[in-house]
């Protein structure tokens, strides 16, 4: 692992210049890559771009764009010259960006041209500078505002001749460790925004901390399919990638199959960042149906013995659809369901689950694939500390408390909001349940908001009983919810092997709509039935309810829970 002097983003952008010059940096898949030595000219180029238009440290330049190289480029550009970026995911709307954009005072943006569309009617009037994403030329204000289209005032070349005038005039300071270099504003899932203010050494000490527990070498290839606007592919997808000469490669279409199969197959990438959701599609959509096709596999696959050695020819051929290079598949954003992770382990597959949080800019807690604990998100980082906050006596369930210099400086003009997540001794509250055991491997339990209180002052994490719901063959997943006194259970059926089923048993003396409507009300009976069979007495459902569409989600691919209970206590069940 290759540190650079001091950290900050900075630092690191001169020393994977110094160090890697002529290797690959960023690349779109089948597209022409940027070398360490691109990166680093262009991100100073854009850096001086911006202070000839009057950016200087600490000013806010946004961040507008699907996944790209670009992308990157222009976050090192920014930061580097100390100004402060402000990634926006691209899933939020015209009315949260310019809200973003209004609340962080930005001064200029950078935005492709498949975002632009967003801006229109939403930049205010600190606002004054427009870069194309796509190709780093100059975009006239007032066109963007009115139309929604870029409109080039300069091209890259152009005001690139100017680069002479730009360097005589342009006032840089280089930041130092404790500047601020992200304000970052997270949808979650209580569908209040906030911004979080990370440092450089906030970023880059996490950077360096992960590193530790996974190491990230010259020969590295990383697919990148999660948003750069989220702190969990910017740091361990991005920034620690630059650091150590690895190679990073982009999707210019969304990633569905028919885009990653040939990605991979090309890229042959050597690590993958993903979301519970992902794998767990994989496993629901893929791996199982075909397992469960035949009767033969079926009562074959309920013995332990025979599970593993189907789970383990199964990984493989996936392990080789991923381009048979992989050493490191990170999980991280939400819990794995249990039967994917099992599947995962009996395969042999090599993956790793984290856990953080953005304020934590973000890892907490992982292991490398060797190390991996079943259900476990892994041991705190070197150099950053984790506890359980007056933990159970019995179960030794607590919130998890975090310190070390990855923790955020506070939200954004948020003073309030910023003192009661902390403690008076200065440890971050995660606002997450968990438990330790002997070897410091640290266990989620769930939401401490999520969490329920039983009749008896039993404590029940609907994240748990989600997991038992999930590991029943019909039903991809579920959200669990307190309601009057009662638990609540939403679940969205796997409806292609629900059709299938169906064609098993269809009637054709009855409707079909008729049909398979008995067949759901059924499944979800015994869906019930079989989840109150393996859960504790406490945590038993009393109500189970279809969503017929997927569950709206955030864009780490968390449920957004707050609507469906809110949709259930307005009657509209």
């Amino acid at each position: 692992m290759n540190i650079p002097k001091s950290q900050t983003l900075a630092a690191l952008l001169e020393n994977s210049n110094q160090l890697y010059p002529d290797r690959i940096a960023l690349s779109f898949v089948g597209g022409t890559p940027y070398k360490y030595s691109m990166v680093y000219s262009l991100a100073k180029e854009i850096s001086g771009l911006l202070a000839d238009k009057g950016i200087r440290k600490g000013d806010r330049v946004a961040i507008l764009s699907q996944n790209m190289p670009q992308w990157g480029i222009a976050y090192l550009a920014i930061t580097s010259m100390g100004a402060v970026t402000v990634p926006i995911l691209t899933e939020f709307n015209e009315r949260e960006i310019k809200k973003i954009l209004e609340h962080s005072e930005t001064s200029a943006v950078i935005v492709s041209g498949k975002l632009a569309p967003k801006l229109k009617n939403a930049l205010p009037g600190s606002l004054h500078t427009i870069i194309h994403a796509d190709d780093f030329s100059l975009a006239d204000r007032g066109h963007l505002e009115e139309t929604g289209k870029i409109k080039v005032v300069q091209s890259h070349s152009q005001w690139k001749n100017d680069i002479d005038r730009i360097k005589g005039k342009q006032d840089i300071n280089e930041p130092g460790e404790d500047d601020l270099a992200a304000i970052l504003y997270t949808s979650g899932t209580t569908g209040n925004p906030k911004g979080v203010m990370l440092t450089h050494k906030n970023l880059v000490s996490n950077a360096i901390n992960t590193g530790h527990i996974q190491d990230v070498t010259l020969d590295d290839r990383m697919l990148s399919v999660l948003p750069l606007s989220h702190t969990y592919e910017c740091t361990i997808g991005f920034i620690i990638p630059m650091m150590n000469g690895a190679s990073v490669y982009y999707l210019e279409k969304p990633p569905t199959a028919a885009v990653l199969v040939p990605a991979m197959q090309e890229v042959k990438p050597t690590m993958i960042l993903t979301v519970p959701l992902i794998i767990e599609k994989v496993y629901k959509l893929q791996v199982l149906p075909k397992i469960q096709g035949s009767p033969v596999m079926r009562s074959l696959f309920k013995v332990p013995f025979f599970r593993r050695q189907i789970h383990k020819i199964a990984g493989k051929k996936l392990y080789n659809t991923f381009g048979g290079n992989l050493h490191f598949f990170g999980i991280g954003g939400a819990k794995l369901a249990a039967d994917a992770e099992q599947f995962l382990r009996d395969a042999k597959f090599p993956y790793a689950i984290g856990y953080g949080l953005t304020e934590t800019s973000p890892l907490l807690a992982g292991c490398t694939p060797s190390l991996t604990r079943y259900r476990s998100t892994g041991f705190s980082l070197p150099g950053q500390m984790l506890k359980i906050d007056n933990p159970n006596s019995i179960t030794g369930e607590g919130e998890i408390l975090a310190k070390g210099p990855n923790i955020m400086k506070g939200y954004y003009k948020d003073k309030e909001q910023t003192e009661k997540v902390f403690t008076e001794d200065g440890w971050f509250k995660t606002g997450d349940l968990g438990v330790m055991d002997e070897d410091k491997y640290l266990y989620i339990k769930g939401r401490l908001k999520n969490m329920v209180v039983g009749p008896s002052g039993e404590n029940i994490y609907p994240e748990e009983i989600e997991s038992v719901i999930n590991n029943q063959s019909m039903v991809l997943e579920s959200v669990v919810y307190e309601m009057r006194g009662t638990l609540v259970a939403r679940v969205h059926l796997n409806y292609e092997e629900l059709e299938k089923y169906y064609n098993e048993l269809k009637d054709s003396a009855k409707n079909m709509q008729v049909q398979m409507s008995e067949l759901v009300h059924e499944k979800l009976a015994e869906i019930k039935q079989k989840v109150n069979n393996e859960v504790n007495k406490f945590s038993r459902i009393s109500k189970i309810i279809e969503q017929q569409s997927p569950f709206e989600k955030t864009p780490t691919q968390k449920i957004k829970r707050f609507l469906y209970q809110k949709k259930e206590e307005l009657g509209r069940g």
